[in-house]
């Protein structure tokens, strides 16, 4: 089982993985990720960073079936687990290559507050494949600090 932490449902305002228009104004749930999340059969993320995004929000949202479904099945657990009491703050793409039509890499930040307070940062850079016209996550190397 692969633990995981997360918060309340932030649904009603802007998207929890924090995608922003032209104007840099930030894009709804609804029109954002909720699209991904709440329609999984019949609305695929069309990239991989659209695919990252959305996973980070089932993060948020404590969405396993979501996040078990679009992960690779070679790498996909079991189960997940979320941990309770955990503030997901905030979201960083860093980097976005695509690699050919079916293979992409994403880099990413993820910042989070446990229940106890401490800060975490996951910084990863993750490698995503496309089959049957859909994009699954398939693993990720965490970058560690310079120095």
């Amino acid at each position: 089982m692969v633990v995981f932490m997360s918060t309340n449902d932030p649904t009603n305002g802007p998207c929890p993985c924090g995608r922003t228009d032209r104007r840099d104004k930030p894009i709804g749930y609804a029109l954002c990720c909720g699209r991904y999340l709440d329609d999984f059969e019949n609305t695929p993320a069309p990239d991989a960073e659209s695919l990252m995004r959305s996973r980070y929000s089932a993060f948020v949202l404590e969405r396993g079936p979501y996040l078990l479904a679009t992960w690779h099945a070679s790498h996909r657990p079991a189960s997940i687990a979320f941990e309770p009491g955990v503030k997901w703050l905030g979201l960083d793409v860093r980097s976005r290559s695509v690699l050919d039509a079916d293979h992409a890499e994403v880099e990413f930040v993820a910042r989070s507050r446990g229940p106890a307070g401490a800060a975490t940062r996951l910084h990863e850079r993750s490698r995503f494949v496309r089959e049957d016209n859909r994009w699954y996550y398939l693993d990720g190397d965490l970058q560690l600090p310079l120095g």
